[in-house]
């Protein structure tokens, strides 16, 4: 598929737990639901997602970068990264693709450490506190922004 035809979808740390860490806080839906969530809302629009998840802070960065090879976009939660990287701000902005920028909880009804990113200033995107519909909604929203998938 074309890199007009696909949206890379970032999960950071501990997103892997998803269903499983704090479920009072994220809920019971497990990251292959985000997945499915997410692709299925791409592939309403002629999109495709390619997902990746990492607890390394160098391997996302890694993956942003080769995104701006064959991807039209991004959805991302950075999960704790989004509070403390610049770096990961810098891999965004780097590669020049538009993204959103998704936090399952109300990040900013939570504690005062998490009320500040690094990213939203620069999201083409914010999406925070819908739970993991709020995947979908961010997919739908850059997709938007995106248009149409060239053939």
């Amino acid at each position: 598929m074309s890199a007009s035809r696909r949206i890379l979808l970032v999960n950071g740390p501990n997103l892997n737990l998803l269903g499983l860490r704090e479920p009072g806080i994220y809920g019971s839906a497990t990251l292959a639901d985000v997945e499915r969530i997410t692709a299925e809302a791409a592939a309403a629009h002629g999109y495709e997602i390619r997902a990746v998840q990492s607890n390394h802070e160098g391997v996302l960065l890694d993956t942003i970068h080769a995104a701006r090879e064959d991807c039209a976009g991004v959805v991302i939660n950075p999960g704790g990264l989004t509070h403390t990287s610049v770096a990961l701000r810098d891999a965004l902005t780097g590669v020049a693709l538009p993204f959103a920028e998704v936090h399952i909880s109300d990040v900013h009804a939570r504690e005062e450490f998490r009320h500040h990113s690094y990213l939203s200033d620069v999201a083409a995107v914010c999406v925070i506190g819908r739970g993991v519909a709020g995947y979908a909604e961010a997919t739908r929203a850059l997709i938007g922004l995106l248009g149409a998938p060239r053939r």
